[in-house]
């Protein structure tokens, strides 16, 4: 079998599959790159036994979906993203992502991730409303969001304490209708 056969959700540049246990070492080497770190706030350290722990209840969560972002003319695993913290009664669910190294920032796979996500979150799990949280600092990623359709909802301020100083975190989501406006034809 190919790699691209373990695939979940379909794009034309990248595809998602979960996150095994397997993956534990390269899952780990991800978590130390110093870009992704900054602009998602990271500060905590890891072990590869916490990481496999991690991974392992993940495996065993209804509440959350932890899924690489695959390139597809390479096979090679560039991020991740995850649909958390997933509320049935309420119909909502917590977004977060990670591109790993700034060769692949800037390219729009983190944009055809997202889109996959939202597509599975709005078209298969019948949620009614994503949100997510970033940096106020993390311009470029607002911006993406932004372009994607996510709306400002709000901002906590000096939520994030990072080399010496205080940042504000961004509240933004998108609910159901917004996304069915815009993609779904």
């Amino acid at each position: 079998m190919t790699a691209e056969s373990y695939s979940w959700l379909q794009g034309d540049n990248v595809y998602l599959r979960p996150v095994e246990v397997e993956d534990a070492d390269q899952y780990y080497a991800t978590l130390y790159d110093e870009d992704v770190r900054y602009l998602t706030g990271t500060k905590a350290s890891f072990s590869k036994h916490q990481v496999v722990r991690h991974l392992e209840a993940k495996g065993l969560d209804s509440s959350s979906v932890l899924l690489w972002i695959i390139r597809k003319d390479t096979n090679e695993p560039i991020g991740d993203i995850e649909l958390q913290e997933i509320d049935g009664m309420n119909r909502s669910a917590g977004l977060r992502i990670a591109i790993n190294g700034g060769s692949h920032q800037g390219k729009g796979f983190g944009s055809e991730a997202i889109r996959l996500m939202l597509d599975y979150a709005f078209g298969i799990c019948n949620l009614h409303r994503v949100e997510l949280n970033v940096y106020a600092y993390n311009e470029r990623a607002i911006h993406v969001y932004q372009k994607i359709g996510f709306k400002q909802e709000g901002i906590q301020r000096d939520a994030l304490f990072y080399n010496h100083r205080y940042y504000n975190s961004i509240i933004m989501s998108m609910l159901e209708d917004e996304y069915r406006e815009k993609y779904v034809k």
